[in-house]
């Protein structure tokens, strides 16, 4: 019976971004089951002439829990940031607020959140993008 050569294991370092998709958030979202569905599986499929150091397992041991409390760092961070953009989104309604080249100028009466800034909606129905050279009076 004629057996196929077998490589080393090689290792697989997922790494964990900012920009996720929900689908790439639910791919990542591994435990610590699927780790050692993955290390048996791993040590039944290596060549018995060869066996993966102890060491290697460790080391991949440790990354796993290197992603997954960065993937937990960053939940915890997106948490914190849409608090802090509610927190300021609060804080200029009933505010005087006036563009950067100045033409535009109101009360806030409302505002909009987005993941990527706040906009205010004026008294005059007019909408303003809170950011750099706005002025909160």
């Amino acid at each position: 019976m004629a057996v196929s050569g077998v490589n080393s294991a090689g290792s697989y370092v997922p790494t964990a971004s900012g920009t996720e998709s929900g689908a790439d958030k639910a791919s990542a979202n591994l435990n610590y089951d699927s780790f050692l569905k993955l290390l048996v599986a791993q040590m039944k499929n290596q060549d018995p002439t060869e066996p993966m150091d102890s060491t290697q397992q460790i080391a991949q041991l440790a990354t796993f829990s290197q992603v997954e409390q960065t993937i937990k760092t960053n939940t915890n961070l997106e948490s914190l940031l849409q608090r802090t953009s509610l927190s300021e989104a609060n804080a200029v309604i009933g505010k005087t607020v006036t563009s950067a080249d100045g033409k535009t100028t109101g009360v806030v009466k409302e505002v909009k959140l987005y993941s990527d800034g706040i906009i205010a909606v004026l008294d005059t129905g007019k909408e303003l993008v809170v950011g750099p050279g706005v002025t909160i009076k």
